[in-house]
């Protein structure tokens, strides 16, 4: 019994070694935000060292809501700065429940995570840092000017990973 747990035990280890090997993500980073409240003027930076100018990637904004996220849609305003210093700016709308209610993403509990695509086969034609700003823009209907917090998203983060040829 002892000689099988052993062996077990090996074979589990070397399956996680093998599975970490294949991961195609090169990035992946969260901010978390102070009780649930995404301020208009709170901006999210992730900087990238990136090496790798050969292969496309798949960038995802990855959003983690709680049930007292107030809305069925997440506008945004995405921003990448190369290091070439040019900048790309994107105004994105991402669907956070279906027609009837219920959140989209995956998790049982109370918080949902949600993997968006931002830029599909996106090409980092440079060698280093590129900077990306995720700023919240979604308004309640009296709220034109945005001075009202986004409550109930938790975790904003980033991910980006390698294409496969």
């Amino acid at each position: 019994m002892k000689k099988m747990l052993k062996q077990f035990k090996i074979y589990i280890v070397f399956s996680l070694v093998l599975l970490s090997c294949n991961s195609k993500t090169e990035f992946s980073e969260y901010k978390s935000l102070p009780n649930e409240t995404w301020f208009l003027n709170n901006k999210i930076v992730f900087n990238v060292d990136n090496t790798d100018t050969i292969f496309n990637k798949n960038v995802f904004l990855n959003i983690r809501n709680t049930n007292n996220y107030p809305f069925s849609s997440l506008f945004l305003i995405a921003k990448i700065e190369t290091p070439a210093k040019k900048q790309i700016i994107d105004t994105l709308e991402y669907k956070m429940a279906d027609n009837f209610g219920n959140w989209l993403g995956s998790g049982i509990s109370n918080l949902k995570e949600n993997k968006l695509i931002y830029k599909q086969n996106y090409h980092f034609s440079k060698k280093g840092n590129y900077t990306f700003t995720i700023q919240q823009a979604t308004r309640g209907n009296n709220d034109i000017e945005g001075s009202m917090p986004l409550k109930g998203i938790s975790d904003v983060g980033l991910s980006i990973e390698k294409m496969k040829k």
